[in-house]
């Protein structure tokens, strides 16, 4: 089979494995913003708990993460971890909002989605996965998020090789599938649940629902 049919053999088992994961949970485009910063480096159960402290005090707008004071902040999201350096990138992120989009999140979004990603990649803390974070689960534009599990996944399976970075990956999906956000966001999201229940380090690949595919590639 070609990339297209193995990419959408994947989707297609564990889409049906999963159902639809509803991937990102968020109130609004700026949550998910916040939240992909604060997702760095620590499990999404630590980003939930600095995310509620940020909802009691009424901070998740770039208003009100402009205007509060930096260490203030950082105890603020410290479930997240890390979080004198969190709250340098969250100030980050909400200055270049102001600066380049007058502090709004929608104008933001309608800036074409090549030059939103090359500006965000500018950023103080923000590497390409979490740029793409934003971009697809915030501002709903068609671009491919490559990750560790992704790469893992794939590479098991065969699909690539272990030379292949995160660029190749992103390539990869964006050159052989519809360019289509919900398309990406729910591929996105299948692949980590299986990374994080199934493709892990050790594997545990009797109870996988692509144990299936790696009988047909022969992988191990």
């Amino acid at each position: 089979m070609g990339y297209r049919e193995d990419l959408l053999k994947i989707y297609e088992l564990l889409n049906g494995y999963f159902g639809d994961l509803h991937w990102w949970p968020a109130d609004s485009p700026f949550e998910v913003m916040v939240g992909a910063i604060l997702t760095q480096n620590t499990a999404w159960a630590n980003v939930e708990k600095a995310i509620s402290a940020l909802k009691e005090r009424k901070l998740l707008s770039p208003d009100a993460l402009l205007q509060i004071d930096e260490e203030i902040l950082a105890g603020i999201i410290r479930p997240s971890g890390y979080y004198h350096v969190k709250a340098k990138r969250l100030k980050s992120l909400v200055r270049f909002i102001f600066d380049e989009y007058s502090g709004s999140i929608d104008t933001m979004c309608n800036e074409d989605m090549s030059v939103l990603r090359e500006k965000l990649l500018n950023v103080r803390g923000v590497g390409p996965e979490t740029a793409d974070s934003i971009i697809l689960y915030a501002c709903q534009k068609p671009v491919f998020i490559s990750d560790a599990y992704t790469q893992r996944i794939l590479q098991r399976h065969r699909i690539i090789t272990g030379d292949a970075d995160g660029a190749k990956i992103r390539t990869l999906f964006m050159t052989h599938l519809p360019n289509n956000a919900s398309l990406f966001n729910q591929f996105h999201a299948l692949l980590v649940n299986t990374g994080k229940s199934f493709c892990r380090k050790t594997p545990k690949c009797d109870f996988c629902p692509l144990r299936f595919l790696m009988r047909e590639y022969g992988a191990k």
